[in-house]
């Protein structure tokens, strides 16, 4: 068995991975020890890597060779590269003579690898001459960007991770740290083992699994966020914590900030926040009179339509008190994609040059010109995400090349974005996976590798470059993002510029990467001492790391000197604004957005193993009991949720995490998980305002209207397949989705379960009885088709029932597959008996029997805690009840009796508050 080292291509937390398999095939993952960005821990995503990377699952989901639609709305064909690439830039070249290089929009992702990203920003600017391409870091990054910029004068986190170790105060804003960065949390939590005194405020809306370990909850309103940070720094002004020496020395703007400040009083805060007064004191108080203070933040603060005010409004509380620059304390934004910020270093957004030049800066545009050996790149800034899609919407935006990213799914405001690509002329998808939202509309998919294939850079949340290589030759005749981008652009070149076509002969990434290297030589960001061979035998390295220095720089700053024009750092003079869209009467509620602990993004890789689904099994809106109440609902029943533009039909849910007046959809449900007539998922709510300085949308909030849904009939459908069957059936049955009133299909089980399945489960509703053409295809797709199966009708109430059975080597009955349509109440019980494979407790037919299965207990399964033990809440209340002593100590012998806790440690915090919570039985004497 050969290993090969890796990154992880999840989150910005960069993990380190040892990539375990024969040359073949992947055997296994497990975290790299030697990474500083894990020391060997990984979470539940990363962990399940090598089950996403499986053989079966590639011939079921990748896209393995060019493929192209010659009519919309058709199957595509497949072709050769040659054809594919030909055909691309023959498009591409009719459009740019006719409309001009603006009518071509390039959008891109900061899953990417930094070779990927420089290819294609050299591509779009160097040679097509405009900067219409932008990148999925808009919806994630650009507002911790603009902050950053606004106030410390570069595009460069300050902090690294050996900061939470020694901060005394922890400020998380606007993070579910636990579920969203889970091996940071791991690290914050040995910090606070080892440092009790150590102190956590969170700031969030909900209260989440993060709020739940902090010592300080702030349970703000959405979108107070300014107000908030204003607040505070009245009362530190007030309890004397600033650093007047500190800002006099090393920043600017502060006269005109603390006149701003002087009306944001502890009253005036608490008005515009919904704060107690004492919590803001303490809140100042811990901040500001701390040894050293760490800010840690992500999406809550970026994806809003003040997102730059945010960000700089929290980086002056550091400034103002001296927290910056020093072991323990500064502002650190916590990165959303793996190489998010290697976007960012190679300019690959709309307003971005290479290096952290500005477009804006006629010198830095004639620097990137000359490195390219161009006579110039064009002045004006490029569409931004959600411009681009909305110009394509209008006409404006001919073509369209979309790479590594699945904007039919994560975009805002979806009516607009699919009017974009139907209206647009050509699309290209760029993609590993034939199995998303976005393929569905493309005229040319080509096909590109995935993690595990490719080889190249990436850079993780603390500057820190890692190495991805691959472990595996590209599968079918997928082909490395950089090398397509290369290939087109030469080809492209043929037809437009044929002396720029030279500038894109590469032949490998490292030659790319050299390249990149080279622009970086003398900016904030030079990592001209750096090399491939020095990754390869010194490991990950932090920039900046200029030639001729030993190592990297962990902590930036401690100088006091920021690169502004005249080396101080700069107060955000930023007003509050409300959120963009308030409720009202006819929109009472605000929708929140947020991850789930076990999902990422869209879903296009995690969503494809079973497993993942345990912890949060169903697409649901989570509301205050009290909201549900109002609603006369209860958990389970059907919701409609619908914005000003458009709806979705979810699962109602009960959650005291939520405030009353808020609801909670996570952000990864789309179509590809959700059908009906309100089909389209969360981001058919969400609103298009964004930032006007980042032109990051504000996805966090949208102002909606929700009310129960009568939907009679009901259908549930659930059934073990062949694994080599069971995700290209999912992607048969998708189309049949839109049939319903609502409807959702999944995946579920324990992959690999060794027994070769794979399971799948469809949720459906219709305000009638549903047609037997519908029906009947879908039955005989999830194998409940046949006179031999037990079955049950009534045709007067629109009720079927039908089992699969499959015996054991003892001849005992274990439910294989279940069909409830019309009335549904049974799912419950007998989701239980499948998914657990139990002996069935009485001949099958008798399951059918109204009686026997209406009169079933049908509330669901105690939930799912620990992914990696398939431990449930039941199970780990039941074994604490048998543990004494402290939390802690309970907690190790919960582990040691159910193993829970003990892998990846994601669900430590549910079972760190269960240790608290659950009471010890008393025995009788």
């Amino acid at each position: 068995m050969a290993e090969t080292r890796s990154t992880c291509p999840y989150c910005g937390v960069g993990c380190g991975v040892v990539i375990e398999h024969d040359g073949s095939q992947i055997r296994g993952v497990r975290g790299d020890e030697q990474h500083p960005a894990n020391f060997g821990r990984l979470c539940t995503k990363g962990s399940t890597l090598h089950l996403t990377a499986t053989a079966s699952l590639a011939r079921q989901t990748r896209l393995l060779q060019p493929m192209q639609r010659l009519q919309r709305g058709m199957p595509p064909q497949a072709l050769t590269w040659d054809a594919a690439l030909d055909t691309a830039a023959d498009r591409l070249a009719a459009i740019h003579r006719q409309h001009g290089s603006d009518a071509i929009g390039v959008y891109v992702s900061g899953q990417l690898l930094t070779e990927d990203y420089y290819v294609f920003n050299k591509l779009v600017k160097g040679l097509l001459g405009s900067n219409h391409i932008d990148t999925n870091s808009r919806l994630c990054m650009s507002s911790a960007v603009a902050g950053y910029k606004a106030t410390l004068g570069a595009d460069a986190p300050p902090c690294s991770y050996e900061d939470l170790d020694h901060a005394q105060t922890v400020f998380i804003i606007g993070s579910n740290m636990a579920w969203a960065h889970p091996i940071l949390f791991r690290r914050l939590e040995d910090a606070k083992r080892a440092n009790p005194a150590q102190k956590w405020i969170v700031a969030d809306p909900r209260r989440t699994e993060t709020a739940e370990a902090a010592d300080l909850h702030l349970a703000l309103r959405p979108g107070s966020d300014v107000a908030l940070y204003h607040g505070l720094l009245h009362l530190m002004v007030e309890q004397g914590h600033l650093k007047p020496d500190y800002i006099a020395a090393h920043t600017s703007g502060f006269a005109a900030l603390r006149e701003r400040i002087q009306g944001c009083t502890v009253a005036e805060t608490t008005r515009l926040t919904g704060l107690a007064e004492a919590d803001l004191r303490t809140a100042a108080q811990w901040f500001g009179a701390s040894p050293a203070t760490l800010s840690l933040y992500c999406q809550g603060l970026n994806q809003s339509s003040s997102g730059t005010a945010k960000n700089a409004a929290l980086i002056n509380l550091h400034l103002a008190t001296g927290q910056i620059g020093r072991s323990g304390a500064g502002p650190f934004s916590l990165t959303g994609q793996p190489n998010a910020m290697g976007g960012r270093e190679v300019g690959g957004l709309a307003n971005l040059l290479s290096a952290h030049r500005d477009l804006a800066n006629p010198a830095h545009r004639a620097e990137v010109a000359a490195l390219w050996g161009v006579p110039d790149v064009p002045a004006k800034p490029g569409l931004t995400a959600v411009e681009m899609f909305q110009a394509a919407a209008d006409g404006q935006i001919k073509a369209l090349w979309i790479v590594c990213t699945n904007p039919a799914q994560s975009l805002p405001d979806q009516a607009t974005v699919q009017r974009a690509l139907q209206r647009a002329e050509f699309v290209i998808l760029q993609e590993a996976f034939a199995t998303t939202a976005t393929a569905d509309f493309a005229d040319l998919l080509l096909p590109a590798t995935p993690w595990a294939e490719k080889d190249g850079t990436v850079t993780n949340s603390e500057r820190r470059i890692s190495r991805a290589r691959a472990a595996l030759p590209p599968a079918g005749l997928s082909r490395h993002d950089w090398d397509i981008a290369a290939d087109l652009a030469r080809r492209l070149a043929a037809r437009i510029a044929p002396e720029r076509a030279a500038m894109f002969d590469y032949r490998s990434a490292e030659q790319v990467w050299q390249e990149h290297r080279e622009t970086t030589r003398g900016r904030d960001l030079d990592i001209t001492g750096l090399s491939y061979a020095m990754l390869d035998a010194q490991g990950p390295q932090q920039w900046p790391l200029p030639e001729g220095a030993p190592a990297g720089k962990a902590r930036l700053y401690e100088d006091g000197i920021f690169p502004t024009a005249d080396g101080r750092a700069r107060f955000a003079n930023v007003p509050f604004t409300p959120l963009a869209e308030p409720c009202d009467e006819a929109y009472a509620y605000g929708l929140i957005t947020g991850r789930l602990r076990d999902q990422w993004h869209g879903m296009s890789r995690t969503g494809l193993l079973g497993r993942l689904y345990g912890h949060d099994k169903l697409p649901s809106v989570e509301l205050h009991p009290a909201d549900l109440a109002r609603l006369q609902a209860q958990g389970g029943d059907l919701l409609r949720v619908r914005s000003r533009r458009g709806q979705v039909v979810l699962s109602a849910r009960a959650s005291d995490a939520m405030q009353p007046g808020q609801a909670f959809i996570a952000m990864h449900w789309g179509g590809e998980a959700l059908g009906g007539v309100a089909g389209g998922g969360v981001n058919a709510l969400t609103s298009p305002a964004f930032c006007p300085t980042s032109k990051q949308p504000e996805l966090k909030h949208a102002a909606v209207a929700i009310e129960k849904v009568a939907l009679p009939w009901r259908l549930t459908a659930m059934a073990w397949l062949p694994e080599e069957e069971a995700l290209a059936l999912r992607e048969q049955l998708k189309p049949a989705l839109a049939l319903f009133d609502y409807a959702c299909l999944l995946p579920f089980g324990r992959e690999p379960d060794g027994q070769g399945r794979a399971g799948l489960v469809l949720r459906a509703g219709a305000t009638a009885p549903v047609s037997e053409a519908v029906l009947a295809p879908l039955r005989r797709a999830l194998g409940l088709e046949g006179a031999d199966l037990p079955r049950y009708e009534d045709t007067h109430r629109g009720q079927q029932r039908t089992l699969r059975v499959h015996r054991d080597d003892a001849g005992h009955e274990h439910l294989a597959a279940f069909w409830l349509a019309g009335d549904a109440s049974g799912e419950a019980w007998l989701a239980g008996l499948l998914e657990a494979d139990t002996v069935l407790p009485g001949p099958a037919h008798q399951l059918l029997r109204p009686g026997e299965l209406l009169g079933q207990a049908s509330a669901p399964g105690s939930p799912q805690v620990c992914t990696c033990f398939d431990v449930n809440e039941a199970a780990i209340r039941q074994c604490l009840s048998r543990c004494d002593g402290p939390p802690d100590a309970r907690l190790a012998q919960l582990q040691g009796q159910l193993q829970c806790g003990t892998n990846c440690g994601s669900c430590l915090p549910t079972l760190r508050k269960l240790a608290k919570q659950v009471p010890v039985a008393v025995t009788a004497a």
